[in-house]
C-alpha cells in the first residue's frame, strides 16, 4: 500500500527523520506556519521520540510503506494502522497526521479545554393558564424548583403568571410550533392541557360561572374540538416530549431487533496504533444469542509484543450527539468468559479525546445483564485519570467502545489479563433507568372518560360530561384515547382523574379509586399538588386513578384556621394503586384485576 499520508508532501525519499530538520524542513515539505512552530517548540527528548515514530517508516522497491522489525520486536502492520485512521477519522490529512505524532510526543494529558457539564431536571407545564395548571406553576415556583411554561397566549401567561417565569410559546394542536429548544432540560411533564367548555350563554369576565362546574350551566365547547386537543394534540406533545423524558424500557442504542442492527458501525481500535500487533473485529453471529437468534461479538487475539497489550472495537462517531440525559447508565448483555473488559464513552467526535471509562467483569460461559452507571464512569485520557475533568454528560454521547486490555487505569494493571484468543457475545446496549422509577410525565384527564359507551350504565346518575358525551363531540371518548396514547407511549406516567373541579381550598379528606366509577368533586388546588407528589412516587407510576374529596357536593369546604389539616402523605394513597385498571375493563367485557 502506498504511503498516501506522505504523498504530495515529500518530493523526495529521504530518511523520514531527516524531515524533521527545521531548516531543511521548508524545501522538503509543504506545511503549515503552525506546524513548523510545534517543530522547533519540541525538547530535545520530544523531538527524539518523534523521529523514532517517523523512522520506523520505510519504504520497499515498490514504493509501498513496510516497516521493519527490530531485534526483540515483532513487524508492525502499517496498513492495518493506516485502515484504523481512515475509519475514524476519513480520508487522511497530512498535516493533521504529522500533528498527531507531535502532540503525542510532547503531551502525556490532553490539552482540549474541558468545560463543566450542565446539568438540569426542568418541570414542564403544560396547560398552566387553567384552574389546576396556574397553581402548579405557583408551587413549583414557590419551591425553587426549574419550571417552564407552554403556553399559546403570551399575554395572557405573563399576566397570570408574572414576567419571571420561562416562557415559551407553542400550540399542542400545532405539531410545528413545538419547536425541539422548547424542551431543551425537560426532564418531568405535567400536562393539565384540556379543552375548553363553557356556557353557551356566555360567562362572565372571570368566568365565574366556569368555575361553578359544568353542573350548574348548559355547556358547549370553545374553540378547538375535543379531537384536535385530546387525541391529535396528544399525539404532537408525546412525538416532542420522548427524547427529554425518556422510556420506561430504556433506549436501545445496540441489538439485533428488527432493523435495529444496522443503527450503529462499529471498527477495530487495537494497539496496533501504538506499534502493537493485537487485532481484533466485530461480527454478527447468526445463532449466538441466548435464544439462538443473532448477536454481537467482540473477538480477537491480544498480545504484548511491541509494549502493546490492548484491542477494542469503537462505533464510528454519530452524525449528531446521543441524548441519553433522561437515563442514568448504561446496561449491557453479555454472555462472559471470566475476564475484566471496559465500557468507554465519549462525548466528543475527535480522534484522540478523554474517554469516560468503566471497567466490569464477567462470569464465564453464562449470560449476565451489566449496569454501568453514568456516575460511575472515569474520565480517562491515554490511560491516566482526569481529575479535573468534568462528570459524564449524557446529553452529548458521540461514541461507544468495548476495550479488552493490560492496563486497566493510573498504571494498575487488569488481575483478568492473560494473552491469546478472547471473545465476548452481547446482545445489546441500552441506557437505562435506575429502580424504582418515578413518573415523567403526569397528565390530568377526567373521570367518567370510560363511562359513555358502558354497558347498563344509568346515564341519568352520571355528571353532565358523561350525559353529554355526544353533544360535547365526544369530548370523553377523545380524553380515553389521549391517555391510551399516554399509555402505550413507553413513557413512565401517572393518569390523574378527578371528579368534578372547584374553587375550594385544598385539605378535604380523599378517596383514591379505580375503574372509573365514583362521582364527587375536588379542589383544583388539591389536585395540583396530587400532580407534584406524583411526579416523586414510585408507588404512582403506571397508575391510572380517580380521585375526590369526601365532601358532598351539598356542602362547602371551608379551613378554620385555628384548626388547619395537616399536609398529606400522598404515598399512603399511591401505595393502594394497582396497575393495569383505566375501567376500559367494563367495556371490553372482562374482570378488574383484584
Amino acid at each position: 500500500m502506498d504511503c498516501c499520508f506522505c504523498s504530495g508532501i515529500i518530493s523526495s525519499r529521504p530518511t523520514p527523520s531527516v524531515l524533521l530538520n527545521p531548516r531543511g524542513f521548508s524545501s522538503r515539505i509543504n506545511y503549515s506556519s503552525k506546524l513548523h512552530h510545534k517543530l522547533l517548540s519540541l525538547g530535545s527528548k520530544q523531538f527524539t521520540e518523534l523521529t523514532y515514530r517517523l523512522d520506523k517508516i520505510v519504504y520497499s522497491k515498490s514504493g509501498k510503506a513496510v516497516v521493519f522489525a527490530e531485534s526483540g520486536r515483532q513487524s508492525w502492520d502499517f496498513g492495518r494502522f493506516f485502515r484504523t485512521l481512515y475509519f475514524f477519522n476519513g480520508p487522511p490529512n497530512p498535516i493533521k497526521f504529522m500533528e498527531s505524532l507531535i502532540a503525542k510526543s510532547s503531551s502525556s494529558s490532553s490539552s482540549e479545554q474541558l468545560k463543566k457539564a450542565e446539568t438540569s431536571g426542568v418541570i414542564l407545564v403544560t396547560g398552566a393558564t387553567g384552574g389546576v395548571g396556574r397553581r402548579v406553576v405557583d408551587i413549583l415556583c414557590k419551591k425553587g424548583l426549574p419550571v417552564r411554561v407552554l403556553a399559546r397566549n403570551e399575554e395572557k401567561a405573563r399576566n397570570m403568571l408574572g414576567p419571571d417565569v420561562d416562557l415559551v410559546i407553542g400550540d399542542i394542536t400545532k405539531e410545528d410550533s413545538l419547536a425541539p429548544e422548547y424542551f431543551k432540560g425537560v426532564k418531568k411533564v405535567i400536562n393539565a392541557i384540556s379543552v375548553i367548555v363553557g356556557p353557551k350563554e356566555g360567562d362572565t369576565p372571570d368566568r365565574a360561572k366556569y368555575k361553578q362546574g359544568i353542573k350548574f350551566f348548559e355547556p358547549e365547547i370553545k374553540g378547538d374540538s375535543p379531537e384536535k386537543v385530546e387525541y391529535i394534540g396528544m399525539q404532537n406533545l408525546i412525538r416532542a416530549l420522548k427524547g427529554c423524558v425518556g422510556l420506561h424500557d430504556g433506549k436501545l442504542l445496540f441489538g439485533l431487533q428488527g432493523n435495529l442492527s444496522g443503527k450503529l458501525v462499529w471498527g477495530a481500535l487495537d494497539d496496533v496504533v501504538m506499534g502493537g500487533v493485537s487485532e481484533s473485529n466485530f461480527q454478527v453471529d447468526p445463532t449466538g444469542s441466548e435464544i439462538g437468534g443473532p448477536t454481537g461479538l467482540f473477538k480477537g487475539v491480544v498480545s504484548t509484543a511491541n509494549n502493546g497489550g490492548f484491542t477494542s472495537i469503537r462505533t464510528k462517531s454519530f452524525a449528531v450527539p446521543e441524548d441519553l440525559s433522561p437515563y442514568d447508565g448504561i446496561e449491557l448483555r453479555v454472555k462472559g468468559d471470566g475476564r475484566r473488559y471496559k465500557l468507554i464513552l465519549r462525548t466528543s467526535s475527535d480522534w484522540d479525546t478523554v474517554g469516560y471509562t468503566a471497567s466490569f467483569d464477567t462470569i464465564k460461559e453464562q449470560w449476565q445483564t451489566i449496569r454501568i452507571p453514568f456516575l460511575s464512569l472515569k474520565p480517562i485520557f491515554r490511560a491516566r485519570t482526569l481529575f479535573d475533568a468534568p462528570q459524564f454528560d449524557p446529553s452529548k454521547l458521540m461514541s461507544l467502545q468495548l476495550m479488552f486490555s493490560k492496563f486497566e487505569y493510573d498504571g494498575k494493571l487488569n488481575p483478568t489479563f492473560a494473552e491469546g484468543p478472547f471473545e465476548l457475545p452481547f446482545s445489546s446496549l441500552r441506557a437505562y433507568m435506575k429502580e424504582p422509577i418515578t413518573p415523567r410525565f403526569v397528565h390530568v384527564s377526567s373521570a367518567g372518560v370510560t363511562r359513555p359507551d358502558r354497558p347498563g350504565l344509568d346515564l341519568s346518575k352520571q355528571p353532565p360530561a358523561v350525559r353529554l358525551n355526544k353533544e360535547l363531540d365526544f369530548i370523553l371518548t377523545y380524553k380515553l384515547k389521549g391517555e391510551d396514547l399516554i399509555r402505550e407511549s413507553g413513557i413512565p406516567y401517572t393518569i390523574v382523574r378527578p371528579c368534578a373541579l372547584t374553587e375550594e381550598p385544598a385539605g378535604a379528606d380523599l378517596i383514591f379509586d379505580q375503574g372509573d366509577n365514583i362521582t364527587g368533586k375536588i379542589s383544583r388546588e388539591e389536585v395540583a399538588q396530587i400532580c407534584l407528589a406524583a411526579l416523586e412516587s414510585p408507588y404512582a407510576c403506571g397508575k391510572t386513578f380517580e380521585v375526590k374529596s369526601t365532601v358532598p357536593f351539598s356542602e362547602q369546604y371551608i379551613i378554620d384556621p385555628a384548626n388547619p389539616p395537616s399536609e398529606k402523605d400522598y404515598d399512603v394513597y399511591f401505595s393502594t394503586l394497582k396497575d393495569g385498571i383505566t375501567g376500559k375493563e367494563a367495556l371490553e367485557g372482562s374482570t378488574v384485576p383484584v
